[in-house]
């Protein structure tokens, strides 16, 4: 690849072709992809009912409208709460299209809108009407997430200015860098820039990033300290060169990360959207907060009431009334509409005050389009968490920059793709993996972790990482007690732990039962050794959402470990990807005499699950149907080096 770029270069106007279409089987695999969505989400929205929509996250229901406004372009915000229910997980998020809904007739009375705001049990939905319907003061009125059409159409969109501005020369380089089309620059003078708590390979990277002209990556193993470096990275960038900065991640919970971080630096932050962890400290950092507390924003409420004044005024003349009935009321709403339209410039001037003042603006990929923020220009961004972030996404914006800084690791888990054919065919491969391969002169690994023993490091460092991680010497030997072991592989071969196929997913209750059984008497140890406040915290994972629901019964049922229950967490693996705790079990499901292995052949979810661990990871697993991927077999011969691999026979016989 990057000899066809090399000589690709060479080609008048063949660089610019090569751009084109790239980013035309970019869109072709995102409309693949969008389909494939919708076909999934239709699915489910037309044979559920409401209640199993409000399992499934898609639905509040019941909810109670709590209060009413007018927003900009005349629309009306309503903000709503679930009433009962508040404890079911849901989809609900800043940003998503959605629609208030009565249960009397749920497809015809229906209003759609868009989320402007989300925390707890409330949410504000800006819906596409000056008024509520008659039906929504009769009650049984619920909210349904729709399909996302919006956000696909925001990638698209992107794609589709790529592509025309991949044939300027100046505002065209960074798209030809990031296409594989030319290689990205670097400034040869040193930047005497050095922070005394960043370890050698931490401030590697900062320099890389102060010197680069169009790319820099940061590849951040596990417990390396990416969030720190990118932090300091990003101060530093604003000293010397004091322009705002763009920093996007494609989850609100690892921009939210950032935001604080960034803000306990002393640097002025602005969150556009809402933070998933609603906190009196985050919200403060978002534009709704700011503009609620900017001065001018008497003036603002006071013209609201009044419009809303000439409204209520104007909508007492009922329909059999006269000329000049009609005219008056024509004349009150054109009065409310001319108020609103000064609120509108208003509202617009604060916006703009308070974008000019922040040195930071964070927010997910999709909200880096925010109309508050569409319009403006950086000269970098800093994408976070790129190996999670589908490519059409990033160039949102990329394109909003000069210069990309990728942080994230490529050797975990890798966006979820809903199209199997999309994601064979080049979607599941993001950017950032894309430009490590191409630029490796880009490329800053963070060789220090601050996490795991050595012992549970070591396997991921040898296949993902070269062997180039090494442990920090505060967490090198750390242990839960003296002459513990830091890794054990329990091997399960021969027990008769048969898997059972569980509608589209897997189980194996009696692997279940065994590790809770072996975690038992763990903690029955640990409890010898440490006071309750100071317990270890656990985690049991497993690739299987229904191991997992069986792990979590047997929790229930281990009167044990009731007085650790606030210690314990059980999830997938998935769900823990940039977790951490003190001791990881990881029950491995798949035992059949087929050697069938499913999903467990991506071994990035294993890179994910191993490396949570700081003091001890326990892997429960069958060797015999395991071993017959090379990964899984060397994995084994490495516990077996260190005297970590035992039979789960042993524990049997006691």
């Amino acid at each position: 690849m990057c000899l066809t770029a090399g000589w690709l270069a060479q080609l008048p106007g063949s660089v610019t072709f090569a751009a084109m279409e790239y980013f035309k089987k970019l869109q072709e695999l995102l409309k693949i992809e969008q389909e494939e969505d919708k076909r999934l989400y239709q699915q489910q929205a037309e044979t559920l009912s409401v209640t199993e929509r409000r399992a499934y996250g898609l639905t509040w229901y019941p909810i109670a409208i709590r209060d009413t406004e007018m927003t900009r372009g005349d629309y009306l915000s309503v903000e709503v709460e679930r009433t009962t229910h508040q404890d079911v997980v849901h989809q609900l998020r800043f940003g998503a299209s959605a629609a208030l809904f009565s249960n009397h007739d749920p497809k015809a009375d229906r209003v759609e809108g868009v989320v402007t705001f989300q925390g707890g049990n409330k949410l504000k939905i800006t819906l596409r009407t000056d008024e509520l319907p008659d039906w929504a003061r009769d009650g049984k009125l619920g909210i349904d997430l729709l399909f996302d059409d919006n956000s696909y159409d925001e990638m698209q969109q992107a794609l589709k200015l790529a592509i025309a501005r991949s044939e300027k020369k100046e505002e065209g380089r960074l798209i030809q860098v990031l296409s594989g089309n030319a290689a990205p620059t670097f400034e040869t003078e040193h930047f005497p820039y050095t922070i005394s708590r960043l370890n050698a390979s931490q401030q590697a990277a900062v320099h890389k990033i102060l010197s680069a002209n169009d790319l820099a990556i940061v590849h951040g193993p596990p417990g390396t300290g990416k969030t720190t470096t990118l932090v300091q990275a990003i101060k530093a960038l604003i000293k010397h060169e004091p322009k705002q900065i763009l920093v996007v991640a494609p989850s609100n919970a690892a921009v939210d990360l950032l935001s604080e971080k960034l803000s306990d630096e002393g640097l002025s932050v602005l969150r556009v959207g809402n933070p998933a962890r609603v906190s009196e400290k985050l919200t403060s950092f978002t534009l709704d907060s700011k503009v609620s507390e900017h001065p001018s924003m008497k003036e603002v409420k006071r013209l609201k009431k009044q419009a809303s004044s000439y409204k209520d005024m104007a909508h007492k003349y009922k329909r059999n009334f006269g000329k000049a009935e009609r005219e008056q009321r024509k004349a009150l709403f054109d009065e409310a509409h001319k108020i609103m339209k000064e609120v509108e410039n208003t509202e617009q001037y604060i916006v703009n005050d308070l974008l000019t003042r922040a040195q930071v603006i964070t927010a997910t990929l999709v909200g880096a389009n925010h109309y508050t923020v569409r319009h403006l220009k950086y000269r970098t961004v800093v994408i976070d968490e790129a190996g999670q972030a589908l490519e059409p996404a990033c160039w949102i914006p990329i394109l909003k920059g000069r210069k990309v800084v990728l942080a994230g690791d490529h050797c975990q888990l890798p966006p979820t793709i809903k199209s199997q054919e999309a994601a064979q065919k080049g979607l599941a491969t993001t950017l950032l993996e894309k430009c490590v391969r191409l630029y490796p002169e880009a490329v800053v690994l963070l060789e220090e972790q601050y996490r795991m023993h050595e012992m549970i490091m070591g396997y991921s460092s040898g296949v993902f990482y070269g062997n180039r991680l090494k442990a920090h010497e505060s967490v090198a030997g750390h242990l839960l007690f003296d002459a513990d072991r830091p890794l054990s592989f329990i091997d399960t071969a021969g027990c008769g732990y048969d898997e059972k196929q569980d509608g589209t997913s897997t189980t194996n209750p009696e692997e279940a039962a065994f590790l809770f059984r072996h975690l038992t008497q763990l903690v029955a140890d640990l409890s010898k050794r440490y006071q309750p406040d100071g317990f270890p915290t656990i985690a049991v994972i497993s690739p299987y959402k229904q191991q997992v629901e069986l792990l979590k019964e047997q929790l229930q049922h281990s009167p044990a470990l009731k007085a650790y229950n606030g210690n314990i967490t059980v999830n997938t693996i998935d769900s823990f990807q940039g977790q951490e705790r003190d001791i990881v079990y990881i029950g491995m499901t798949r035992s059949n005499a087929d050697s069938k292995i499913g999903f467990l052949s991506d071994i990035r979810r294993m890179n994910v699950a191993m490396t949570r661990a700081r003091k001890k990871l326990v892997v429960i697993g069958d060797s015999a149907t395991l071993s017959q991927l090379p990964f899984y077999a060397d994995f084994i011969s490495y516990a077996e080096q260190r005297n970590a691999w035992q039979s789960a026979w042993e524990f049997v016989e006691e």
